[in-house]
Order: C-alpha cells, then sequence, then structure tokens
C-alpha cells in the first residue's frame, strides 16, 4: 500500500489483535502517539479476528499461556485447540472473539479520539475477511452480523472501509492462501495492498 501510494508505513501489530487490543494500543503506546503526529492517514486494520468462534471466553483462552508447569500448559492448550473445531461447530459460531457492537463501540471511540487530536486525518478502516479454517470447524457465522453493524457504523462516522471479502475472498476460498485457510499469501496481501492504495490516495492532500 505504502509503495503505491509513494510513502512509508509504521505497523503497530500484535497477534490476533480485535478493534479492542487497536484502541488499548492507540491508549497504551505513547510511540503510536508520537507517530500521529506526522501520519497523513490512518488505518485500522483490525475486525476479522473479532468476528472468529470463541468457544472459550476470551480471557480464558488468552489465560492458557499463563498455565504453569509449562507441560500442564501444553496438555491443556493442544486439548482446547482440539476441541475448539467440533465446539465451533457445535456453538455455530457462538460467541465470537468480540461482539459486533463492541467492535463497533471500540472503532468509534478510537476514531473519537484522534479527531480530536487530528481533525482532518484520514481514517480509513477494514470489514471482515473470510476464512476456510480447520481450526475453526470452518465456521464464521458472525461474520455477517459484524460486515453489517461495521458497515453501518462507518457511513455514519464517515470512515471509509476497504470490503476484504471482495479483493480476498476467492483468493482464500479457492485455497491459494495460507494452508491454513485463514492468513492471506503474498498474492493476497498485493491485492489488499493496492486496493487500500486506491481508497486512500483521493482523501490525501495533492501536494507531496
Amino acid at each position: 500500500m505504502a509503495e503505491a501510494l509513494g510513502g512509508s508505513a509504521d505497523l503497530v501489530a500484535g497477534l490476533g489483535w480485535t478493534a479492542r487490543d487497536a484502541w488499548w494500543s492507540l491508549t497504551g503506546d505513547p510511540r503510536v502517539w508520537a507517530e500521529l503526529h506526522h501520519a497523513d492517514a490512518v488505518v485500522f486494520a483490525v475486525g476479522s479476528m473479532d468476528t472468529l468462534p470463541s468457544p472459550l471466553p476470551t480471557y480464558l483462552r488468552t489465560g492458557l499461556r499463563y498455565l504453569r508447569p509449562d507441560p500442564l500448559r501444553r496438555v491443556v492448550r493442544k486439548t482446547y485447540l482440539g476441541a475448539q473445531p467440533w465446539l465451533a461447530r457445535l456453538t455455530r459460531g457462538r460467541p465470537a472473539v468480540l461482539p459486533a457492537k463492541l467492535t463497533v463501540h471500540y472503532l468509534d471511540t478510537a476514531v473519537g479520539a484522534l479527531r480530536v487530536l487530528r481533525p482532518t486525518l484520514p481514517i480509513i478502516g477494514m470489514l471482515p475477511s473470510v476464512h476456510r479454517a480447520a481450526s475453526y470447524g470452518r465456521v464464521h457465522t458472525a461474520r455477517a452480523g459484524a460486515t453489517a453493524a461495521m458497515t453501518a457504523w462507518s457511513r455514519k462516522a464517515g470512515v471509509p472501509m476497504l470490503e476484504l471479502a471482495s479483493v480476498v475472498g476467492e483468493h482464500v476460498l479457492s485455497g491459494r492462501g495460507n494452508p491454513d485457510g485463514m492468513h492471506w499469501g503474498w498474492e493476497g496481501h498485493t491485492d489488499v495492498g493496492h486496493a487500500m492504495a486506491d481508497l486512500i490516495k483521493p482523501l490525501l492532500p495533492s501536494a507531496p
């Protein structure tokens, strides 16, 4: 994306981030606020993780890493990962990692904070991607509701959203992406980068 726009990008990310994690980073990482003074645009590339099935509550699922001793942690984690596809199908993908109303809440709060700091800063988001991951039982029932909620919010908030499904849907569902059935391959990343550049370019000042 940055290459297509003739600029550079600073990536702030972590494993499995949701909209809530993005908000926490925005408020808890002083480097983010320092960079915002120089940014030409901000992309909230979150929302897809929010829609994945989460049979265990988030605080329990993420807390598995803290179990001790190590052999116990490995056994519990292996057991959960083995049960996750079955549980996702049993519960029909509910609950999701983050409910759609909370995804919208954290995005809206983050955008509001940014607009206090930089009122004219272009802010762009993404609608949830698709997956065919066996690790989640190939279940993705929460995506439709989240997409609708995020789309409605984006219109109200004036935040353009990239529809990932139209860009990488075929790439992922045809098996050309990562073998895990969820993450994109290089081709998918390139396509998303160019699509995002096309979305951002009209929002940037014409001067370098």
